[in-house]
């Protein structure tokens, strides 16, 4: 292997040699941590059959390490600036590595899964900006991007939320999302001090397990995730009022419906598991088609 990037010493040569500005538009944080990269990687078990997509690879930290354990590595990255240096440390070096210069969630996931790893699942590892952290990963989701985990660096918060149960303060639309889809797991956390610049909160890496089967099965996707945002919107109101209020139905209907799910009239929706909310969805869904 070359000299690793992710040391102070190296990052700040990269950074003098092309006069590089940090962008808070882009929520840019490097990372100089090589232990945490090593989590990161280990983590995730890349393996030489592997084909890994990396979403914001910055100056190549994490690149470095992916581009030596999997067999091909597809970087998207956003910032323009960032190619010329990403072109030198990384692809002057590795043959296995494609740097794709575009916004992530403008890039057709599916297309690039079918031409590079004839449609089979991949892994996404990521140092993620905290600001479009949530957008990029539903959308993976949403989409049906066959992905086999999703290992990556978040907002320590975020990733209390994504792993959070009912009835805590962290608990929400954001945590069912994301459950229905995968088994969250908190691999490790980050200091502050392991980036440059600095972050003003901690961070953390998480891993994203994409369920072979879905834990539960609900008759309709969308009116699932229609009652849990609706549900969230307005958390501190029983659960009736909620889809009274946000989605128009009639609040005797849903208390009835949730008396004979045996959950309770006043119920709140924070109260209610995954499985909960699948009861709920398919029996409003039969209400609703008869």
């Amino acid at each position: 292997m070359i000299e690793r990037i992710a040391s102070t010493k190296r990052t700040r040569e990269i950074l003098e040699k092309y006069s590089f500005v940090f962008q808070k538009k882009f929520g840019q944080n490097f990372l100089l941590d090589l232990n945490i990269l090593d989590y990161i990687v280990s983590s995730s078990e890349i393996t030489n059959e592997d084909m890994v997509i990396e979403i914001g690879p910055g100056i190549g930290s994490l690149t470095q390490e992916l581009a030596e354990n999997a067999r091909e590595v597809i970087c998207i990255e956003i910032d323009k600036k960032l190619i010329p240096i990403l072109e030198d440390t990384i692809c002057s070096h590795y043959d296995n590595v494609t740097l794709i210069n575009e916004d992530v969630l403008k890039v057709d996931i599916n297309q690039l899964v079918q031409e590079r790893n004839n449609g089979k699942p991949v892994k996404v590892v990521a140092n993620l900006p905290y600001y479009i952290t949530t957008p990029i990963i539903m959308g993976l989701f949403e989409n049906n991007v066959p992905v086999e985990s999703i290992t990556v660096m978040v907002q320590k918060e975020v990733a209390d939320r994504m792993q959070a149960k009912p009835s805590t303060k962290d608990y929400g639309a954001l945590s069912l999302a994301v459950q229905y889809y995968c088994r969250p797991e908190i691999v490790t956390l980050v200091s502050p001090e392991c980036f440059t610049p600095k972050p003003n909160v901690g961070s953390a890496v998480i891993k994203l397990t994409a369920h072979k089967e879905k834990p539960v099965q609900v008759k309709d996707e969308k009116l699932l995730f229609k009652l849990i945002k609706a549900t969230f919107k307005q958390r501190r109101k029983t659960l009736a009022k909620s889809l009274n209020n946000q989605l128009g139905y009639d609040k005797k209907m849903i208390a009835d419906l949730l008396t004979e799910l045996e959950f309770g009239p006043m119920v709140r929706g924070e109260a209610l598991n995954l499985e909960q909310f699948g009861m709920l969805t398919n029996t409003l869904y039969n209400k609703l088609n008869k």
